[in-house]
């Protein structure tokens, strides 16, 4: 005689934080209405990680947060064995929400003999047990590609066009490209902003010399009107001074820069410290230490938009709709 067994399928997403960034974890939690998972996660004596989950995640739709900062290669190590541990805790889904991807500017080969190490990236997350891929504002949209699976790309225009909207109603506003790579990014800004000019800085770099550029001259009308650069993330620094130099020299009345991930590498903090940019904003997918803040600086929260995103994956919804069918 068979038994009739009745299983009830209940879905539980559980939320993993690495130990890079987990203030923004918390936040993330926080919005959810949930609470991060804890986790024992320490470093052996020879420079090895361990980690373990101090509640079962049999079943469980699993997302690991890990914000890539430095030291980056530590931290992406940490998030594999995390992903390797809930595939072997038997997680049914496992999403890697990764603020900043890191090895993102190493998206293609320029001279022989070079790694793609954004492909890299991608193939050791799925190979780790990774289903999908959560991140915020990619360096090139062509990394989606690289990921054997769902990669949800967030963007945090909406988060900064509305604060530059609201903090500078009422001025004559135009949106700059720090280089021609930029433009399309601009050219969302500027839509976003109600249609406003469009100008760039046009430069050269040497690809065989990392983190140095000149900027040459502007392409647009800037003369009396504040400037917004826009970029996706903020390295050294260098780049966006110079192109702030050149929108000065240019007649502007102010520059605003704003870019999705503070970087920060040295000298950058002293760098927009004595530059003559007037504001800095960006986003927390990247922890900034005190001794990197400036008064000149602001920092908005990514934490509401990346909940609202896995809480759709979460309930199979449509991240793409839900932010404008943009992901």
């Amino acid at each position: 005689m068979t038994k009739n067994i009745e299983v009830e399928n209940r879905k539980s997403l559980m939320l993993f934080s690495g130990r890079a960034h987990p203030e923004l974890a918390e936040e993330i939690a926080t919005a959810l209405k949930t609470s991060v998972t804890p986790t024992t996660a320490y470093d052996f004596a020879s420079g090895e990680i361990y980690v373990r989950f101090q509640e079962s995640v049999r079943g469980s739709d699993a997302f690991v947060v890990q914000s890539m900062t430095t030291p980056i290669n530590e931290w992406v190590m940490e998030a594999l064995l995390m992903v390797d541990a809930l595939k072997r805790g038997s997680a049914k889904r496992i999403t890697v929400v990764l603020p900043f991807y890191p090895y993102g500017r190493q998206d293609k080969k320029h001279r022989g003999r070079e790694p793609i190490s954004a492909r890299l990236i991608a193939d050791l997350f799925k190979t780790a047990g990774a289903d999908r891929i959560l991140t915020v504002d990619l360096h090139t949209a062509q990394i989606q590609g690289f990921f054997d699976g769902p990669v949800d790309h967030l963007f945090a225009l909406p988060l900064l066009a509305g604060y530059v909207q609201s903090k500078y109603a009422g001025r004559e506003l135009t949106v700059v490209a720090p280089d021609s790579g930029r433009v399309r990014v601009a050219e969302r800004w500027a839509d976003d902003l109600g249609g406003t000019p469009l100008a760039f800085i046009h430069k050269t770099r040497d690809p065989l010399v990392p983190n140095q550029t000149v900027a040459n001259r502007v392409v647009g009308e800037v003369e009396g009107r504040v400037c917004i650069i826009v970029d996706d993330m903020i390295d050294t620094g260098s780049t966006i001074c110079k192109a702030a130099d050149a929108l000065y020299d240019g007649g502007a009345a102010d520059v605003v820069v704003a870019a999705t991930h503070g970087v920060l590498s040295d000298p950058a903090t002293e760098r927009l410290k004595n530059s003559r940019i007037s504001e800095v904003v960006l986003t927390n997918t990247l922890p900034i230490s005190p001794e990197k803040q400036l008064d000149k600086l602001t920092v908005l929260t990514i934490a509401p938009l990346v909940a609202r995103a896995i809480h759709e994956v979460f309930d199979d919804g449509s991240v793409t709709s839900l932010f404008g069918g943009a992901s």
